[in-house]
């Protein structure tokens, strides 16, 4: 299945989609308004989210699913998000292009410490449809889409597409300079809903593709494959908890794949990001 978050007279409401099939899950149950409930009803049962919902549908209203698509806001509001870097062999060849520190990156593809850093709260995080942000004091900025993981209490609970915005200009002068590329006001787009576990399937073996459109040209237009993932998310999320007290519900960027390569963003730019069995987020952009 998959969740998502929207907003009803002013409050959160959480909606399971199965198919074509949407459910209310706010309405069969009183209190479960967010994808943070949900998971902690299923650790306290012992059970998957998916589990959980399947005994909820009997009193769940049906809703109609293109219109809960169409309203679907940040689909958990993350206390931290996260991301890992040079986790596939083309992020380290474009960040040794932009620096011309190659040995620091590829260093970092071969060791066996991921490189994980801070990337954004959740007031830094927009969802679907809401507008990512270019910083005015850089001159090349690019997406970076990725699969993100969904960590709840440490436990990795289902999967939705992320949009980690990088200054590459600015991380290029210096890695020194990292968390000046990557952390600002919407800076991290995620959405448009978390997928679970049972509906992803293998996260290394999902197709990933990203588009952007200028007015009617297309800038950009490709697609990879998660399976050139070299660290699993399970390995990523293990050094997540490492001696770091990760809040109750996190989200973890495993790395991109898709590179524009003599491109920068411009205001608003399209962006859109599929991942197979996931979900395709769309973003604009804007200078901030």
């Amino acid at each position: 299945m998959r969740y998502y978050r929207t907003i009803q007279d002013g409050a959160a409401r959480l909606v399971a989609r199965d198919g074509e099939k949407a459910y209310d899950l706010t309405a069969a149950r009183e209190g479960l308004d967010s994808f943070a409930a949900l998971a902690s009803v299923a650790d306290v049962l012992g059970t998957g989210i998916d589990g959980v919902v399947e005994g909820l549908t009997a009193d769940a209203p049906l809703l109609d699913a293109d219109s809960v698509a169409s309203r679907a806001t940040v689909p958990a509001v993350p206390d931290e998000v996260w991301a890992a870097g040079v986790t596939y062999q083309v992020s380290s060849d474009a960040r040794e292009e932009e620096s011309g520190r190659g040995e620091i990156y590829q260093g970092v593809f071969e060791g066996d410490r991921p490189e994980l850093f801070f990337k954004a709260t959740a007031s830094r995080t927009v969802g679907p449809g809401e507008k990512v942000g270019i910083r005015g004091d850089s001159d090349w900025d690019v997406p970076e889409p990725e699969l993100a993981v969904v960590v709840h209490r440490g436990d990795i609970v289902g999967y939705t597409v992320g949009n980690d915005m990088s200054s590459r200009s600015i991380e290029g002068d210096n890695p020194l300079y990292l968390p000046q590329a990557k952390i600002y006001d919407r800076c991290c787009a995620i959405g448009p809903a978390i997928a679970s576990p049972e509906t992803v399937g293998d996260p290394q073996d999902l197709e990933l593709s990203m588009r952007i459109e200028r007015g009617e040209e297309v800038m950009f237009d490709d697609s990879t494959s998660t399976s050139q993932l070299v660290r699993s998310p399970e390995e990523l999320v293990s050094y997540l908890n490492r001696h770091n007290q990760v809040p109750e519900l996190a989200v973890l960027l495993t790395g991109t794949s898709l590179v524009p390569e003599e491109f920068t963003l411009e205001a608003d730019d399209e962006i859109a990001i599929g991942i197979e069995n996931v979900g395709r987020l769309e973003n604009g952009v804007t200078t901030v």
